[in-house]
């Protein structure tokens, strides 16, 4: 079997976000430390990918993305606003979608990989190991997704959160669903659960789903037996679909149940009635992923020999959907 990353940096003595930057950054490792984790790899026959690397020996002028799902709205904007930030620098942009399976998402950075200069992976499903491994090979930055060694765009829902928390409890609102669509290490539950008990309120859990607007659809109906006068679904499109479900429930919005999203896609502000939603900035997040990969294919993520980790705010936009909680 191959040699891995993990392998190297156990022989070494350091960790394996060591081993990482000492084939990507060898300027960022220590001189006795880079020759330590060479020599122990050169032992267990370990490399990196040679010919990825030697395909990278000449820049191709392309960025790559890969993002769960494109028929998700939350992620054009992003992806328009990074084409036009990477177009400035004289680089295009080639994106792809894993549709949220390991599988998918390899194959497809086999086949992007040997095309780009580095590459910005989104909600990674993929073990440390392989992204360490991948860090290795090419420049790499992940978003919403933190493995110790990589640069990561980190987008905080904490202050989107705790505003839409407040904003329900000043309607008067008690009894709260959220609705759960994300793997356990990227759940958003963690700071929801958080906030609704620091101002002293429930919330039932549904899930874990599918991010998408059936799964809004099926929990609506859920959310009808909890007897729950608000709801906070994973994003715009898992709350789409419980606006629609209830509608066709006879349930009224924001009359018996209050419905919040997160993303703040453009169908949030034209579904009926428009959605409260908590924003996340697509602009701030193609110039701080965009950036943060070109440093990385200069040799200079972050600029003081560390991995960074650039935070992105959230924050709540009130529309129709939320209002008073029922009295009966």
């Amino acid at each position: 079997m191959a040699v891995t990353i993990r392998e190297v940096a156990s022989a070494a003595g350091c960790s394996v976000s060591t081993v990482s930057r000492a084939f990507t950054a060898p300027d960022q490792v220590q001189p006795r430390t880079r020759q330590r984790i060479l020599d122990a790899a050169a032992k267990l026959g370990y490399a990196p990918n040679p010919a990825a690397r030697s395909l990278r020996g000449g820049s191709t002028g392309t960025l790559g993305m890969i993002i769960p799902d494109i028929a998700n709205p939350f992620f054009p904007p992003i992806v328009k606003a990074i084409q036009a930030r990477a177009r400035r620098q004289g680089y295009t942009v080639l994106v792809a979608d894993s549709d949220e399976h390991e599988t998918d998402e390899l194959a497809t950075i086999a086949a992007v990989s040997k095309r780009v200069d580095g590459l910005i992976l989104w909600a990674s499903t993929l073990s440390e190991d392989r992204l360490l491994e991948l860090a290795a090979q090419m420049p790499l930055v992940i978003v919403n997704r933190h493995v110790p060694g990589i640069p990561e765009v980190r987008i905080s829902l904490t202050a989107g959160i705790t505003q839409a928390v407040e904003h329900l409890r000043a309607y008067g609102h008690r009894r709260c669903v959220f609705i759960n669509a994300s793997r356990d290490e990227l759940s958003r539950g963690k700071s929801i659960h958080e906030s609704f008990e620091a101002l002293d309120l429930s919330i039932v859990e549904l899930g874990p789903y599918e991010p998408r607007f059936e799964t809004g659809v099926h929990a609506a109906t859920l959310v009808a037996a909890h007897g729950a006068t608000a709801v906070i679904a994973h994003n715009d499109l898992v709350a789409l679909g419980v606006l629609h479900q209830l509608s066709a429930l006879g349930v009224s919005v924001p009359g018996d149940v209050s419905v919040i999203g997160i993303d703040d896609t453009l169908l949030a502000s034209v579904s009926t009635p428009s959605l409260t939603t908590i924003r996340i900035d697509p602009e701030e997040i193609a110039a701080k992923a965009g950036d943060l990969l070109l440093e990385t294919i200069a040799g200079r993520p972050g600029g003081d020999g560390g991995s960074p980790v650039v935070e992105i705010g959230s924050r709540l936009v009130p529309r129709a959907s939320t209002g008073p909680a029922p009295t009966h």
